[in-house]
């Protein structure tokens, strides 16, 4: 019984008689229904959120420590609610589904030992991981059965968000171009610099003369797309650097660039193709958008089904 259990620890006089005083990873964070969360679950899940977050390049501030650990506490006061609520539910899981589950974790890392670093980086046992998986796969199927499968998103629903939002699906102009390099280097001195330019202007005249594009472009680009010759495929702007960029969209298919510099080296650039800016057709975005809004459904459901559950709970927050 988990209530009488926490009863019986509450008064200081039970405590020193029965164990040592707590360690502070062991400090009460929060009590769910009568479930602790401890410091080293809330320190550990801080560790993670950290690691996702700098792993995305959006590190996090110093100063911003005390709001994290809130932020994460209140998550994982939910995920105990929905946890119970699963076990109010019956929902159970199968060993083989938490196999396979850290199976897949444990392929993330490239060899055992960075497994067995991040463990320790987190101060978490493979036991530990387990049973946390375990119950994270039983909030995920308690999510599903409660709330996801009742999400409904119509054909309407999702050509009024079409109709809603034109800016998402304009297709930019872009351009299919390819390139003949000759490389410079910014410190390369005058004498170098001449050499090169002297190289394309030969090229250059090569092109003029009615000799096959690709064929020099195999045969002398000194960029990486040279042995596709000079093929760049399809960019829209932004993708190129500026005079690059101002050179391709400037010319129509067919044409030729005259010597373009940029700070790779010198450029010819044939266009190829050119394709104007368009809206994409509302069949070929239906999926997308059909799973876009589910998805926002679902994070405005799951939130109400949570806030529906706090309000039958008994929370202390000791933060």
């Amino acid at each position: 019984n988990v209530m009488a259990d926490t009863k019986a620890t509450d008064t200081k006089e039970t405590v020193s008689k029965t164990k040592p005083a707590a360690k502070n990873d062991k400090e009460k964070v929060a009590v769910v229904n009568g479930t602790v969360i401890t410091r080293q679950e809330l320190n550990a899940e801080v560790v993670r959120m950290k690691n996702r977050m700098a792993a995305q390049g959006r590190p996090v501030p110093d100063d911003a420590a005390g709001k994290m650990d809130k932020q994460v506490l209140d998550q994982l006061i939910d995920m105990e609610i929905l946890l119970q609520e699963s076990q109010k539910k019956n929902i159970e899981i199968s060993d083989t589904a938490v196999t396979d589950q850290m199976t897949k974790f444990k392929a993330q890392f490239p060899k055992p030992e960075a497994y067995q670093k991040a463990l320790k980086d987190l101060n978490v046992t493979e036991a530990d991981l387990k049973d946390k998986t375990k119950k994270g796969l039983a909030i995920d199927s308690l999510i599903k059965k409660e709330v996801s499968s009742k999400i409904i998103v119509s054909e309407k629903d999702n050509r009024d968000f079409y109709d809603a939002n034109p800016k998402f699906f304009v297709k930019p102009e872009q351009v299919q171009a390819k390139h003949i390099l000759i490389k410079t280097d910014p410190k390369d001195d005058e004498a170098k610099q001449k050499q090169a330019l002297e190289k394309i202007q030969k090229i250059q005249a090569r092109v003029a003369n009615g000799e096959d594009f690709t064929t020099l472009a195999k045969e002398l680009s000194e960029g990486p797309s040279g042995k596709n010759g000079g093929d760049l495929g399809y960019f829209g702007r932004g993708r190129m650097v500026k005079p690059f960029e101002e050179a391709a969209f400037a010319l129509k298919a067919g044409d030729t660039s005259d010597i373009v510099k940029t700070q790779f080296g010198y450029h010819l650039i044939r266009v190829t193709d050119k394709k104007e800016a368009s809206t994409v057709p509302f069949e070929e975005v239906q999926e997308k958008i059909n799973a876009h809004l589910k998805q926002q459904k679902t994070n405005a459901a799951i939130k109400t089904y949570v806030d529906e559950l706090k309000k039958k709970a008994i929370i202390e927050n000791h933060l």
